[in-house]
């Protein structure tokens, strides 16, 4: 706004022009623009009717509550920014690694394994604990025991290999494991590894997606156990690991 001042016949006569610079208003209530509202209030109350001490101290505290809710929403909104940096640095170490799915059914590459865990439990309450490989028809491929100490979480690989000795033809193929209690056969929980191809990073709505070789997509908190990149040998050994019970 400029202020111009013109004489003429001896009168002064003041003229107001307006640029065009504006200001826009505030949408929110700061705690300076509240200050200000309180001093303007306390200046015109009327003099037979103060503003009331408790009143006043209730209107300063609910403006300190709400500054303070929104300085933690704003750290609460950095802190989830950090975390999904962190989770995805840690998602993209997970490329070309084997990883233990929730899930009994594994992907077989050309003359390649599948490998997994059986959960028998630290009691070691099975015997005669058997594998069965099923190809997604529910036809059985093969059949092989279980060796060794079947306490805990017990590793197995299978080598890709039919019942005649031919290698299977990729795909997916589905893990079954049972065994014997008390002169009854009972299925026994089967996981299986899955290779990690790729990552798709995600952000505060969207979870971090980790690409599976053959297998689809799995959200990175499913993952439940980080095997490595060579965890699908040729080999139907088993070994008991000291992980915790699945």
């Amino acid at each position: 706004m400029v202020d111009t001042t013109n004489s003429a016949n001896g009168i002064s006569r003041t003229t107001t022009q307006t640029t065009g610079t504006t200001t826009t208003p505030k949408k929110e209530l700061d705690q300076a623009s509240f200050l200000k509202l309180l001093t303007m209030q306390l200046s015109y109350q009327d003099p037979f009717k103060p503003v009331d001490n408790a009143q006043m101290l209730s209107q300063m505290t609910s403006m300190s509550t709400s500054e303070g809710i929104n300085s933690l929403s704003t750290q609460m909104g950095n802190l989830n920014t950090l975390m999904t940096s962190s989770q995805a640095l840690q998602a993209s170490a997970l490329v070309g690694q084997n990883v233990l799915l929730p899930s009994n059914i594994g992907y077989l590459e050309k003359e390649g394994s599948i490998s997994g865990v059986v959960a028998v439990g630290v009691e070691n309450k099975y015997l005669n604990v058997k594998i069965t490989v099923e190809d997604e028809k529910g036809q059985v491929i093969k059949e092989f025991p279980l060796e060794g100490d079947l306490r805990g979480n017990v590793e197995f690989a299978w080598d890709g290999k039919d019942k005649s000795g031919n290698p299977a033809k990729p795909g997916k193929y589905v893990i079954k494991a049972n065994g014997t209690m008390d002169g009854k056969s009972e299925s026994i929980s089967a996981l299986t590894y899955g290779k990690v191809d790729s990552v798709v990073l995600g952000n505060g709505t969207n979870p971090t997606q980790l690409n599976l070789r053959g297998l689809g997509t799995t959200t990175l908190n499913s993952i439940l156990q980080i095997s490595g990149s060579n965890q699908n040998k040729p080999t139907t050994q088993s070994k008991t690991t000291s992980t915790a019970s699945i």
